[in-house]
């Protein structure tokens, strides 16, 4: 485990470099650099699984002061590479809290930087995009660590949601607060596990759903057999355009008639099933202050995002897929539907765990269409 006076550097890849005090454990780690607007939720940030890959830097100053409370956990462990942060509480300060955050990157073997300047570092990553990095607490050569940095692969045409995803199909009845159970008349609904978060799961059974999640490469003869009533895409990491083997069987499920939902890498897996196309983005959306706003009605969400790809609005236009919604920061596309199938998706988190609530009418939303298509499926 790593000692929280001892130094730490993080070297980006055009040479800049940072020194700090190591705050998580020790060693070495290389990772694709984002920052994150948030002012709480760096466990949640820290075990989704859409941040495998990256290292995150929360860009205000004061992290930490509520400690952990494992419940909270999104996942069944950290995914994130690293934190970066101008200052972490030693102190946990909630009576939930089960350990400090500075402990919890130790038991959770994920490295931690603190003192330096995350201002500069954010424009930094603002103004020349998301950039490769090696954070070490063992080995300073800044020459070293910038080619280490350079060398690392780019998350472009990495599918990273094949490390994430479960290894076989389970049952998921855990609901939200205040919520029952759902009962075996329920609709079924199937998981893509693309790297979904638990409180995604929690919500759709919230809202109605025997839920069923399966690993990513499933195939649609196999999502079939279990005879669902609908179908959820979720979110993860990596390259959307790299997981082939998704897009031929959402395809051929929501060609089939199959009610379908999907959630940022969900959202653009959906595209490729029809054609469009996504691109890397400069720096990606990452924060909970996000507002998207719906085309047809003019309303206003503000809204959870995490992710660094983006589907192409113009590549919409042979694909059946229309607009729905848009950033309301730089007018990229947030939300998608089929404009003759019951099929929709968004570019950001409605389950929102934490931050604002405003887009969770999404799932209920979800289970009306459901209901509304329910029917045998061939």
């Amino acid at each position: 485990m790593g000692n929280e006076h001892s130094p730490a550097i993080l070297v980006l890849e055009d040479g800049t470099a940072y020194y700090g005090q190591s705050v998580g454990a020790s060693g070495e780690r290389a990772f694709e650099l984002v920052f994150n607007t948030s002012m709480t939720g760096y466990q949640e940030i820290l075990t989704d699984p859409s941040y495998a890959g990256q290292g995150v830097v929360m860009t205000y100053p004061q992290i930490g002061n509520y400690g952990v409370c494992l419940e909270d956990d999104e996942s069944d462990r950290c995914w994130a590479d690293a934190m970066i942060m101008r200052e972490m509480s030693p102190l946990a300060s909630n009576y939930r809290a089960e350990m400090t955050l500075g402990a919890y990157l130790q038991q959770r073997d994920v490295l931690g930087i603190e003192g330096i300047d995350t201002r500069d570092l954010t424009l930094k990553l603002r103004d020349q995009g998301a950039l490769r990095a090696v954070l070490s607490t063992e080995f300073f050569d800044v020459a070293a660590l910038t080619e280490m940095a350079k060398g690392h692969p780019s998350l472009e045409g990495r599918d990273l949601a094949a490390n994430v995803t479960c290894k076989s199909s389970y049952q998921w009845d855990e609901s939200l607060p205040g919520f029952g159970k759902p009962g075996a008349d329920s609709p079924h609904l199937v998981c893509f596990d693309f790297g979904v978060k638990r409180n995604i799961l929690r919500c759709l059974v919230a809202c109605g759903f025997r839920v069923t999640v399966v690993p990513a490469s499933t195939s649609a003869a196999d999502v079939l057999a279990l005879q669902p009533d609908a179908l959820f895409l979720s979110n993860g990491p990596g390259d959307p355009a790299a997981v082939t083997y998704a897009h031929e069987s959402v395809r051929t499920l929501v060609e089939g008639g199959l009610a379908t939902f999907g959630i940022c890498l969900g959202h653009q897996i959906l595209a490729h099933a029809f054609g469009a196309k996504t691109y890397k983005m400069k720096f990606g959306h990452h924060g909970a202050n996000h507002p998207v706003v719906e085309s047809n009605v003019g309303k206003i969400d503000i809204t959870t995002q995490n992710h660094s790809f983006a589907v192409d609005i113009d590549s919409l236009k042979k694909s059946g897929l229309v607009t729905t919604h848009v950033n309301g920061n730089d007018g990229t596309l947030a939300g998608m539907e089929h404009s003759s199938l019951p099929v929709f998706s968004v570019q950001y988190h409605p389950e929102a765990a934490p931050g604002p609530h405003d887009s969770q009418h999404l799932f209920q939303r979800f289970f009306h269409l459901v209901q509304a298509n329910k029917k045998p499926v061939a």
